[in-house]
Protein backbone atom coordinates (compact mmCIF):
# COMPACT_ATOMS: atom_id res chain seq x y z
CA UNK A 1 0.00 0.00 0.00
CA UNK A 2 2.72 2.37 0.75
CA UNK A 3 3.99 2.50 -3.21
CA UNK A 4 -0.02 3.01 -4.34
CA UNK A 5 0.18 5.80 -1.52
CA UNK A 6 3.77 7.22 -3.14
CA UNK A 7 2.18 6.94 -6.37
CA UNK A 8 -0.55 9.34 -5.38
CA UNK A 9 1.85 11.90 -3.33
CA UNK A 10 4.13 12.00 -6.90
CA UNK A 11 0.74 12.68 -9.29
CA UNK A 12 -0.34 15.29 -6.66
CA UNK A 13 2.36 17.24 -5.91
CA UNK A 14 4.78 19.30 -8.52
CA UNK A 15 8.32 17.67 -8.30
CA UNK A 16 10.03 21.09 -6.31
CA UNK A 17 7.26 20.19 -3.83
CA UNK A 18 8.27 16.66 -3.23
CA UNK A 19 10.40 14.95 -1.12
CA UNK A 20 13.57 12.58 -2.17
CA UNK A 21 12.43 9.23 -1.75
CA UNK A 22 15.16 8.65 1.01
CA UNK A 23 14.16 11.35 2.90
CA UNK A 24 10.46 10.17 2.52
CA UNK A 25 11.90 7.31 4.05
CA UNK A 26 13.91 8.36 6.89
CA UNK A 27 11.31 10.91 8.51
CA UNK A 28 8.68 7.09 8.62
CA UNK A 29 10.78 6.70 11.71
CA UNK A 30 10.30 10.02 13.61
CA UNK A 31 7.65 9.95 16.18
CA UNK A 32 6.51 13.42 15.83
CA UNK A 33 5.57 12.56 11.80
CA UNK A 34 2.75 10.65 10.73
CA UNK A 35 2.23 8.90 7.36
CA UNK A 36 -1.84 8.30 7.44
CA UNK A 37 -3.68 6.57 4.76
CA UNK A 38 -7.68 7.50 4.33
CA UNK A 39 -9.44 4.90 3.32
CA UNK A 40 -13.10 4.38 3.09
CA UNK A 41 -13.81 0.73 4.47
CA UNK A 42 -11.70 -0.62 2.60
CA UNK A 43 -11.12 1.27 -0.44
CA UNK A 44 -8.08 3.74 -0.23
CA UNK A 45 -9.01 7.25 -1.46
CA UNK A 46 -5.74 9.37 0.13
CA UNK A 47 -3.15 10.20 2.66
CA UNK A 48 -2.40 13.03 5.00
CA UNK A 49 1.23 13.32 6.05
CA UNK A 50 1.87 15.83 8.96
CA UNK A 51 4.22 15.99 11.76
CA UNK A 52 2.76 16.52 15.65
CA UNK A 53 4.71 19.29 17.34
CA UNK A 54 3.66 20.20 21.33
CA UNK A 55 2.11 23.06 20.10
CA UNK A 56 0.65 22.43 16.69
CA UNK A 57 -0.23 20.45 14.12
CA UNK A 58 1.54 21.13 10.80
CA UNK A 59 -0.21 19.22 7.83
CA UNK A 60 2.89 18.91 4.95
CA UNK A 61 1.14 17.00 2.19
CA UNK A 62 -2.74 16.25 1.97
CA UNK A 63 -4.03 14.40 -1.10
CA UNK A 64 -7.08 12.49 -2.14
CA UNK A 65 -7.43 10.27 -5.79
CA UNK A 66 -8.39 12.46 -8.45
CA UNK A 67 -11.72 10.12 -8.83
CA UNK A 68 -12.82 10.08 -5.01
CA UNK A 69 -12.70 14.42 -4.82
CA UNK A 70 -15.75 15.64 -3.45
CA UNK A 71 -17.42 13.17 -1.46
CA UNK A 72 -15.89 14.65 1.76
CA UNK A 73 -13.16 12.67 2.56
CA UNK A 74 -10.72 15.50 2.89
CA UNK A 75 -12.92 17.43 5.16
CA UNK A 76 -13.73 14.14 7.28
CA UNK A 77 -9.91 13.69 7.84
CA UNK A 78 -8.68 17.14 8.59
CA UNK A 79 -11.90 17.22 10.69
CA UNK A 80 -10.53 14.36 12.85
CA UNK A 81 -7.08 16.31 13.04
CA UNK A 82 -9.18 18.90 14.47
CA UNK A 83 -10.46 16.46 17.47
CA UNK A 84 -6.06 16.60 18.48
CA UNK A 85 -7.74 20.35 20.41
CA UNK A 86 -4.00 21.71 18.60
CA UNK A 87 -3.41 24.96 16.12
CA UNK A 88 -3.18 22.92 12.64
CA UNK A 89 -1.07 24.84 10.21
CA UNK A 90 -0.89 24.12 6.13
CA UNK A 91 0.44 25.80 3.34
CA UNK A 92 -0.65 26.65 -0.07
CA UNK A 93 -0.05 28.57 -3.11
CA UNK A 94 -1.08 31.81 -3.81
CA UNK A 95 -4.75 31.68 -4.96
CA UNK A 96 -3.80 32.79 -8.60
CA UNK A 97 -5.81 30.15 -11.16
CA UNK A 98 -8.84 28.23 -10.86
CA UNK A 99 -7.27 25.00 -8.95
CA UNK A 100 -5.36 27.36 -6.04
CA UNK A 101 -8.45 29.73 -5.66
CA UNK A 102 -10.65 26.18 -5.59
CA UNK A 103 -8.07 25.02 -2.66
CA UNK A 104 -7.94 28.03 -0.67
CA UNK A 105 -11.89 27.85 -0.88
CA UNK A 106 -12.04 24.44 0.08
CA UNK A 107 -9.35 25.12 3.41
CA UNK A 108 -12.37 28.39 4.32
CA UNK A 109 -15.17 25.62 4.34
CA UNK A 110 -12.84 23.32 6.68
CA UNK A 111 -12.44 26.25 9.12
CA UNK A 112 -9.00 27.37 8.30
CA UNK A 113 -8.08 31.13 7.78
CA UNK A 114 -5.36 32.72 5.82
CA UNK A 115 -2.70 34.63 7.66
CA UNK A 116 -0.93 37.24 6.82
CA UNK A 117 2.99 36.28 7.38
CA UNK A 118 5.16 36.36 4.77
CA UNK A 119 6.88 32.84 4.46
CA UNK A 120 9.27 31.18 1.88
CA UNK A 121 8.94 26.92 2.43
CA UNK A 122 12.98 25.69 2.28
CA UNK A 123 13.63 23.65 -0.75
CA UNK A 124 12.58 20.09 -0.93
CA UNK A 125 15.74 19.25 -3.45
CA UNK A 126 19.32 21.17 -3.49
CA UNK A 127 18.61 22.29 -7.28
CA UNK A 128 15.78 24.57 -6.24
CA UNK A 129 15.34 27.39 -4.07
CA UNK A 130 12.57 28.18 -1.65
CA UNK A 131 9.08 29.17 -2.52
CA UNK A 132 6.44 31.48 -1.39
CA UNK A 133 3.38 30.00 0.12
CA UNK A 134 0.40 31.33 2.32
CA UNK A 135 0.32 30.02 5.84
CA UNK A 136 -3.07 28.53 6.58
CA UNK A 137 -4.63 27.81 10.10
CA UNK A 138 -7.35 26.44 11.88
CA UNK A 139 -9.78 27.61 14.29
CA UNK A 140 -8.33 31.24 14.15
CA UNK A 141 -5.66 32.98 12.58
CA UNK A 142 -2.24 32.60 14.67
CA UNK A 143 0.24 35.03 16.62
CA UNK A 144 3.71 35.48 15.59
CA UNK A 145 5.10 33.65 18.26
CA UNK A 146 3.51 30.60 16.86
CA UNK A 147 4.48 31.58 13.24
CA UNK A 148 8.01 31.77 14.33
CA UNK A 149 8.04 28.55 16.54
CA UNK A 150 6.64 27.26 13.32
CA UNK A 151 9.16 28.55 10.89
CA UNK A 152 11.66 27.03 13.82
CA UNK A 153 10.13 23.56 13.58
CA UNK A 154 10.04 23.39 10.01
CA UNK A 155 13.85 24.50 9.08
CA UNK A 156 15.31 22.69 12.21
CA UNK A 157 12.55 19.14 12.14
CA UNK A 158 10.57 18.90 9.52
CA UNK A 159 13.62 19.84 6.77
CA UNK A 160 16.17 18.70 8.57
CA UNK A 161 18.47 16.06 6.74
CA UNK A 162 15.66 16.79 3.53
CA UNK A 163 18.69 16.40 0.99
CA UNK A 164 19.60 12.82 0.84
Amino acid sequence: MYDTALKLYQISFPHHEQREKGSQEKILSDSEYHFCLIYDKAVFVGLILYWESTDFIYVEHFCILPEMRNKQYGQKALTLLMEQNKILLLEIDPPVDDISKHRKKFYERCGFVQNSFSHIHPPYHKENGGHSLLIMSCPKQISQSIFDAFNQYLKNKVMKNVFM
